[in-house]
């Protein structure tokens, strides 16, 4: 498994270091990243007090991110729009609603159904002017203001890994769950440009990569 959110939280193994059953691979501090992705959302514009969140939510590790950032939402002093999509036709119910009532800012967590629609979500945060917090850095190449989240490299190469040790005969049970070692904070000054917005230095000097 890559990519999944927390293995343990939606059940699927027992723990990291014994994940039992027939699973192992890469897990992610999914809930302490989304935390962390809306802290530096509002570190980089400080004027936001709305966040719309874009989350499946017919998917359980997906709804625990929405959860996690809902959290840190009260501490930090946001009021959190839940936008739950579960289907393509959602998105432009969950648009219908950021236009009659706009946020200040859009968090989007990533799955397969919103990442096959990010290009959608991307346009509708440019067309309204809409500061937007991603959770890779390939949604920043392709238009979006923010990400913060592990190296999808590093994450498939040491999943092969894994795979390798399995096709050579040990059992996943016995191999623990890994976790990831390197994050990435990636910054589109393109489209902060656009949004007119200056992105503070300490934001910018923490940037892995920063697109021109």
């Amino acid at each position: 498994m890559t990519l999944s959110g927390d293995p343990v939280a939606t059940g699927l193994a027992a723990s990291l270091s014994h994940p039992g059953g027939n699973i192992t691979g890469v897990s992610e501090v999914a809930g302490e990243l989304s935390a962390q992705r809306l802290g530096l959302l509002k570190e980089a514009v400080p004027s936001v007090h709305t966040v719309a969140v874009l989350w499946n939510a017919n998917d359980y590790g997906m709804t625990l991110r929405y959860q996690a950032a809902e959290a840190e939402a009260r501490r930090l002093g946001i009021v959190i729009v839940p936008l739950g999509v579960r289907a393509p036709d959602d998105f432009d119910t969950a648009f219908d609603e950021m236009t009659r009532k706009p946020p200040d800012a859009i968090l989007m967590v990533t799955d397969v159904l919103t990442v096959l629609n990010r290009q959608r979500v991307i346009d509708f945060a440019a067309e309204h002017r809409l500061p937007a917090m991603y959770e890779y850095a390939y949604l920043v190449q392709n238009g979006g203001l923010l990400s913060y989240g592990p190296d999808v490299a590093e994450i498939f190469d040491r999943a092969v890994g894994l795979a390798d040790r399995i096709l050579k005969g040990t059992h996943p049970a016995d191999l623990p769950l890994e976790l990831p070692t390197r994050f990435e904070l990636a910054v589109n000054l393109k489209t902060a440009k656009t949004l007119e917005l200056t992105i503070p230095e300490s934001i910018l000097v923490r940037a892995d990569d920063l697109i021109e």
